[in-house]
């Protein structure tokens, strides 16, 4: 699944791309209401690669109709788990079988390097599909524990209809994270993917029809967030809705639900995340390989991304060395050529907000921009807890040194943030890795490298980077359903037993 294939050959499958347009309701692509359309603009050139159907109140309305529908007649929800099963792995090998295509549909809508595209994003989200396939039959419901004299079972049941909201930063394994557990679950669903970038979506849901999933379970529903994600969130006919995005969109979707049905809502926000360097880290080069890694994949634009390094004065100066020389191998350049680490920004006014960033302190390396769409790798040393670059979410290829001289002192600054999404502490000392790693207030903490955990982990964050539930591992399938309590009165006595 890693295969890269030459510059050439993805210029080559860009430009034969048949791209899809129109939302996909009910099983078939369909035209906005309105008749409207939006540019989706590829990053790196600039150029308008195809013009997707602008959705609004009136589309949302029929698809969570048409999901309704789906779900009450039982054509999903009530398979046979099984045979819902074979559906997501049915189109799990439709994606394979059309990885290339996938690959550089997500490279061209969003800008991210091709080389992330095709060995790490599509195998993720191939890898998440059929996780959640593969346990569809293997969650098991309770029995209570309530004495002779009853039975009482603890069963789920799919929340009926799901809205899930996506990023444009991993537009397609987050939509993977979010259909994957609720598909399983027997849900209809119905995604709003970013305006930047509809494309994956848009095909996934066509392969996944052509893989077997009837028609009104997936929906994609392309358009602005106040023309299709609020009536989505505000819609009394959407039961749960799931959010990947800023802080400041996820508090929407809460005010939402609360003037609306009360719909279920699950957030995964923002981050500021720390990697703290101890005094005693080891293997100094591996440590500034997971450093450079975390702070400068897919641009920066990643929520759990090491935006500060919180390092001890004791191992600063080699540490460094081997970040700038490590920061000076990554490449940036047009996103289709397998060379190249970083690719362009998502859009004009995202680069003009991470640029502005680079003026806040002096750039050890970095601090320079090309053409307008792309930011070189940035680290500035000297930043001070307070510092904006300390404290606001960049989402962009900058890295805030901070320095300090001691391990409590560290952990105070990696905990003096609104965000706790992620962090990751280096030491060579087990107990005191565990210590800061239970100290530090964040939903994933790794130890002595850079990472999210794997499907099989819940990822999601603390205070104002998560709320209401987890994507990945087992503990995803809860958020998109609900729990019933059946009780069955085994007792002899009748109800005029009971009475004296």
């Amino acid at each position: 699944m890693s295969d890269l294939l030459t510059h050439r050959e993805y210029l080559a499958i860009a430009e034969a791309l048949n791209l899809p347009c129109n939302a996909f309701i009910d099983g078939k692509f369909q035209a906005a209401k309105s008749g409207k359309t939006f540019a989706s603009v590829n990053p790196a050139t600039g150029k308008t690669i195809a013009k997707i159907a602008a959705c609004d109140k009136r589309d949302v309305d029929v698809a969570v109709k048409k999901a309704r529908e789906a779900f009450d007649d039982g054509r999903w929800s009530r398979l046979h788990p099984s045979e819902r099963k074979q559906a997501l792995i049915r189109l799990a090998k439709l994606m394979t079988r059309n990885r290339h295509e996938l690959a550089v549909i997500e490279s061209i809508d969003s800008g991210k390097p091709i080389r992330d595209c095709a060995t790490i994003d599509l195998p993720e989200t191939l890898t998440c599909l059929i996780w959640h396939a593969e346990a569809v039959d293997k969650i098991y419901d309770q029995s209570a524990p309530v004495g002779d004299d009853a039975m009482a079972m603890v069963v789920r049941e799919p929340v009926g209809v799901v809205g899930c909201v996506l990023p444009w930063n991993f537009p397609m394994l987050m939509m993977a994270w979010k259909i994957a557990p609720a598909l399983a679950a027997g849900n209809s669903v119905i995604v709003k993917p970013a305006e930047q970038t509809s494309l994956s979506a848009l095909r996934i849901a066509e392969l996944a029809f052509e893989a077997g999933i009837p028609r009104g379970v997936l929906t994609v529903i392309p358009g602005m967030g106040p023309d299709v994600g609020e009536p989505m969130g505000r819609h009394m006919g959407i039961d749960m809705l799931s959010f990947t995005g800023s802080t400041e969109t996820g508090r929407r979707f809460l005010q939402y639900s609360a003037e609306s049905n009360l719909k279920k809502i699950v957030l995964e926000c923002g981050g500021k995340n720390p990697a703290v360097v101890l005094e005693d880290a080891e293997e100094l080069d591996l440590v500034a390989e997971h450093v450079v890694n975390g702070a400068f994949w897919n641009m920066g634009e990643n929520c759990s991304s090491s935006s500060r390094l919180i390092v001890h004065e004791a191992v600063k100066d080699k540490l460094m060395k081997r970040i700038l020389a490590r920061t000076r191998n990554w490449k940036t350049g047009d996103p289709l050529d397998p060379r190249h680490h970083l690719g362009a920004l998502i859009d004009k006014e995202h680069f003009k907000k991470v640029s502005s960033y680079l003026k806040k302190g002096k750039a050890l390396i970095g601090g320079n921009t090309d053409q307008g769409k792309y930011v070189y790798p940035t680290i500035i040393d000297g930043v001070k807890s307070t510092d904006k670059l300390a404290r606001e979410e960049v989402f962009g290829p900058v890295l805030a040194v901070i320095t300090v001289r001691s391990t409590e002192e560290a952990i105070a600054v990696a905990n003096d943030t609104e965000y706790g999404l992620a962090a990751s502490v280096y030491s060579a000392n087990g107990k005191q890795a565990l210590r800061a790693a239970r100290e530090i207030k964040a939903g994933t903490v790794t130890i002595n490298c850079y990472g999210e955990g794997d499907i099989t982990t819940p990822f999601g964050g603390f205070k104002q980077s998560g709320f209401g539930g987890r994507d990945n591992s087992i503990h995803a399938h809860d958020q998109y359903t609900e729990l019933k309590t059946i009780w069955i009165d085994l007792s002899d006595r009748s109800a005029d037993d009971s009475v004296d």
